[in-house]
């Protein structure tokens, strides 16, 4: 058990807050900024493809989990789909002004 300082045990062990991790580092972080990376890059016409295999044992749940988190944040829209192999990632007011185009 740790002390809080002054002289109370505690359950748990105590930490400075200036020692204290700040913002959400998950596992993901890497793949969704690589993503978000590409989308930007890409016409209006095109979706980033992300292979299954890259995942190194992921779920594709969990990526899709983290990355609509990032957009979010972000206020960027974005649509995904999948097949046995690929995650497809593409801005969804895109696919919006896709289908209102003459």
């Amino acid at each position: 058990m740790g002390h809080n300082g002054h002289g109370r045990e505690l359950h748990f062990s105590a930490v400075n807050q200036s020692d204290v991790p700040q913002g959400r580092k998950g596992r993901h972080r890497k793949v969704v900024s690589d993503i978000l990376g590409d989308l930007a890059k890409l016409n209006d016409q095109q979706a980033v493809k992300i292979p299954l295999s890259r995942l190194n044992g992921e779920k594709m749940q969990n990526l899709r989990s983290a990355l609509n988190r990032a957009t979010r944040e972000r206020k960027i829209p974005v649509v995904t789909s999948s097949d046995d192999k690929y995650l497809y990632v593409w801005r969804a007011d895109a696919a919006k002004d896709a289908g209102t185009k003459e």
